[in-house]
């Protein structure tokens, strides 16, 4: 188990460019599986759970070559689906939970697949219920071993078909996407995720020759075609890593540019920020945060206390909650972070309240910050990363306080941050990986 050191309390300073979307690499890769012919994408993550996935996808016979830093081919031609029976490849699943994206492109191109139940963030319950009941709606025929949490689905032939999804997931989306791509006739899939990863997924598949309208709404439309070709794809820069930095920015206050971040792609981001006070200035595709010695949280017309939480997109995105309720800590006033999706996330407050901050845990879901106005600076403290975006949170309140601090388990964070030490350590940053 790895460790990070941090020697915080200093301010950094400098110009930092955001990796590739983790969430939407997982998707992207996954749709390799649709065809036999050559895949290209770029600007690939090179972080824990997407060279796990790729992995995968290698033991599965798919062939791949790094041909440069975050450029990729994928050809998917030769596939050995009795690899999914084995145990190596239990193993390697249930630890992604990400994996259970090659279902729907198995299902679709071979007719059946096998995944065991997916591990991942230990963040609550996520149930993958809208997989499942998603590809029986196509034709296919669901088997789940609870003793051995082993899940199979098979079909002959998926049909196209409407369905209503029971929650906007993410995730189901894109594995019923892919599935349905194949399949005989029209599929319509309401109540669909529409994040820019999902768009991202479905302009790649068109460009493979899916034909899907709808895209970035909640309303998608597939026809039904009886072959994919190759293409060329490339990654958006990733909004959590860039949700991030202006954490960190605030946080340490600190003058930090951060370079072609997608702004179209961003959503509210940038504006949720602006709501704890927090100066992000938009200059042509780069975010440039300062001025932040003091930030102010804003309060409704009637002076009560404003609430950050998630939404479906466009709300704001829940893997960035995390960082909102730090970055309130040293905030002057008050509000309330509501994390609706997963009951667990909010439970590293803990660590915070041992490095002083003020935070009242309501309940599972939701916690009230009260700012310190960095009248009292956070200490420093030892702690363990329990999941990937309670880690990265962690590791912003360490760079903010004053001493050194210590972050176990901190492969947790590798798995959401390619190399976040020593680009952190470019700006300024003292941490030392152990």
């Amino acid at each position: 188990m790895s460790t990070f050191q941090i020697e915080g309390g200093y301010k950094l300073n400098g110009t930092i460019e955001p990796q590739g979307a983790k969430n939407e690499a997982l998707q992207v890769i996954c749709a390799t599986l649709l065809t036999n012919q050559d895949v290209y994408i770029e600007n690939i993550p090179e972080i824990r759970d997407v060279l796990k996935l790729i992995e995968i996808l290698g033991k599965l016979g798919v062939q791949t070559e790094r041909i440069e830093k975050g450029k990729y081919l994928f050809n998917a031609s030769e596939i050995n689906i009795d690899f999914l029976k084995t145990k190596e490849y239990a193993e390697l699943a249930a630890s992604l939970r990400g994996s259970i994206m090659i279902i729907g492109p198995l299902l679709a191109r071979f007719g059946r697949g096998f995944i065991p139940q997916p591990g991942g963030d230990k963040i609550g319950r996520r149930r993958v219920d809208t997989h499942f009941i998603g590809f029986q709606k196509l034709g296919a025929k669901f088997e789940f071993d609870a003793d051995n949490h082993w899940f199979s689905i098979s079909a002959e032939k998926m049909k196209g078909t409407y369905m209503l999804l029971d929650e906007a997931s993410v995730t189901g989306t894109a594995n019923i996407l892919m599935a349905a791509v194949l399949a005989d006739g029209t599929t319509t899939i309401y109540n669909a995720a529409c994040e820019p990863y999902l768009q991202q997924l479905s302009k790649m598949l068109v460009a493979m020759g899916a034909k899907i309208t709808g895209i970035g709404s909640n309303l998608l439309v597939i026809e039904g075609t009886s072959g994919l070709k190759g293409c060329s794809h490339r990654i958006l820069p990733d909004m959590i890593e860039v949700g991030s930095f202006i954490g960190l920015a605030a946080m340490t206050a600190s003058n930090i540019t951060i370079k072609n971040v997608g702004l179209e792609h961003l959503g509210i981001i940038p504006a949720s920020f602006r709501r704890l006070g927090i100066n992000v200035e938009q200059k042509k595709d780069n975010l440039v945060v300062k001025d932040t010695e003091h930030y102010e949280i804003d309060s409704y017309i009637d002076g009560s206390i404003m609430t950050i939480a998630d939404a479906p997109w466009p709300g704001l995105t829940p893997d960035l909650l995390s960082v909102f309720l730090v970055v309130a800590t040293q905030a002057k006033g008050s509000v309330l972070i509501h994390q609706k999706m997963f009951e667990s996330r909010l439970f590293f407050v803990d660590k915070l309240i041992d490095m002083g901050a003020q935070i009242i845990l309501c309940d599972p879901h939701r916690a009230t910050v009260i700012g310190l106005d960095r009248k009292h600076c956070l200490r420093a403290t030892n702690m363990t990363s329990p999941d990937i975006r309670a880690g990265i949170a962690l590791l912003i309140a360490a760079l903010s306080a004053k001493g050194k601090s210590t972050i176990h388990n901190i492969e947790q964070i590798d798995r959401g941050y390619e190399n976040i030490d020593a680009r952190l350590n470019s700006l300024g940053a003292k941490i030392t990986r152990l």
